[in-house]
C-alpha cells in the first residue's frame, strides 16, 4: 500500500507585529480581554503591498530546503486559501511562477480556516493514486486585509502568515485518513458579505469587513470539531490516548482547550501557536506543525491528529504518522 508522507514543512510570517499593547491605542480593548477570550499576545501583519503568494513563496522556499529536495521534483502544487491575489489567475500558480516551476497543475481551494486540510486531503489522493510523486501543499492568507480595525470583536483575532508542507509517496504510513465536511446553513454566523458575483460594489477598500457572529462560531465549532476527531479515531480504531499530538487550526485558545478536553487530550499533547499569531485562517495548521517539528517535539512515528473548522461552515481532521 502506498501512503503520501510528509518530507518537510517551513512556514513565514510578515515582520511587522502588532501586540495586544497596539490594539489598545486602537479600539477599547485590553491586553488582559485580549488574553483571556482569545490567547492571541500578537498577530503578524502583511504590508501594503505584501499578497498572498508572496508568503506562500517564502514558505514553500523553506520547506522545500527542509524536505532536500529540489524545485523540479515537485510536480503538483495545492494552495488553501481564502484571500486569493487576484479573482484570477488563481493564487497556486502565482506560487508556481516565484518559485520557478513550469507545467505542473496548481490550483486554489477556498475553504475558509479549513482550506489547507481541504488542500491536504486533495494532494494526498493525488499522490495514493501515483498521479504526484512529490506535492507542494500550502495554506497562506492576508486576512488582515479583510479586518475593521474599528471592531474590537474581529480586529484582536486574526493575523497574516503562511505554511507549507511536501508530500512524498512511501511504503511506511503516513497519512492515513482524511475526513472533510461542511454546511452552507451557517454561512452567516461568520463571512465576508461580498464577492465577484454578489455585492460586487462592495467589494474591498472600507465598504464592508469580516462580519463574526462569535458566541455562535464558538458552539458550532466546538461540537463540530469533538464529532469529527472521535468519528476519525473511532473508525481507524485508534484510542485518544494513543495520539501523540493535536495539530488544531489555531483560531481561539478556547476552543482548542474545549476540543482537547472533549478529547481527553492534557494541554501539553496539543501544539499550540495562536499566542504568537492569531487567526491566520489556512495557514495555522502548517504552522503550528513546523513549529512542532523544528523545536523537537514532533518526531518520527508520532501518531498526529489535525482539526479545523471555519466560514461556510467548513471543517476537517486529518490522521497521519509523521
Amino acid at each position: 500500500m502506498i501512503y503520501s508522507r510528509i518530507e518537510g514543512s517551513g512556514r513565514h510570517l510578515p515582520e511587522k507585529i502588532l501586540t495586544n499593547h497596539d490594539l489598545e491605542k486602537l479600539v477599547d480593548t485590553s491586553d488582559e480581554w485580549i488574553k483571556t477570550r482569545t490567547g492571541v499576545e500578537r498577530r503578524h501583519i502583511a504590508s501594503k503591498d505584501q499578497a498572498t503568494s508572496d508568503l506562500g513563496i517564502e514558505a514553500a522556499k523553506k520547506a522545500i530546503i527542509d524536505a532536500n529536495i529540489s524545485k523540479e521534483d515537485i510536480d503538483l502544487i495545492v494552495l488553501g486559501t481564502t484571500t486569493p491575489d487576484y479573482v484570477f489567475p488563481n493564487t497556486a500558480t502565482l506560487i508556481q511562477e516565484g518559485l520557478g516551476i513550469h507545467g505542473c497543475p496548481a490550483f486554489s481551494l477556498e475553504a475558509a480556516c479549513s482550506g489547507f486540510v481541504y488542500a491536504l486531503s486533495t494532494a494526498d489522493k493525488f499522490v495514493r493514486s501515483g498521479s504526484s510523486k512529490c506535492a507542494l501543499v500550502i495554506g497562506a492568507e492576508v486576512m488582515t486585509k479583510l479586518i475593521d480595525w474599528e471592531d474590537r470583536s474581529t480586529c484582536v483575532l486574526f493575523g497574516d502568515g503562511a505554511g507549507a508542507l511536501i508530500l512524498k509517496p512511501s511504503e511506511e504510513q503516513g497519512i492515513i485518513d482524511c475526513k472533510l465536511g461542511a454546511d452552507g446553513k451557517y454561512k452567516d454566523l461568520l463571512w465576508y458579505p461580498a464577492g465577484v458575483s454578489k455585492n460586487f460594489d462592495k467589494l474591498g477598500g472600507n465598504l464592508t469587513n469580516l462580519e463574526m457572529s462569535g458566541n455562535d462560531v464558538f458552539k458550532v465549532a466546538v461540537k463540530t470539531l469533538g464529532n469529527v476527531a472521535e468519528d476519525t479515531l473511532n473508525q481507524n480504531n485508534i484510542n485518544k490516548d494513543e495520539l501523540d499530538w493535536l495539530v488544531p487550526h489555531q483560531a481561539n485558545l478556547r476552543i482548542i482547550q474545549a476540543t482537547a478536553k472533549r478529547l481527553e487530550l492534557p494541554m501539553n499533547k496539543v501544539i499550540l501557536t495562536v499566542h504568537d499569531h492569531g487567526n491566520t485562517s489556512s495557514a495555522s495548521i502548517p504552522m503550528a506543525f513546523d513549529v512542532g517539528v523544528k523545536d523537537g517535539r514532533i518526531q518520527r512515528g508520532q501518531l498526529i491528529l489535525m482539526e479545523a473548522f471555519g466560514g461556510g461552515f467548513t471543517w476537517g481532521s486529518v490522521l497521519m504518522r509523521y
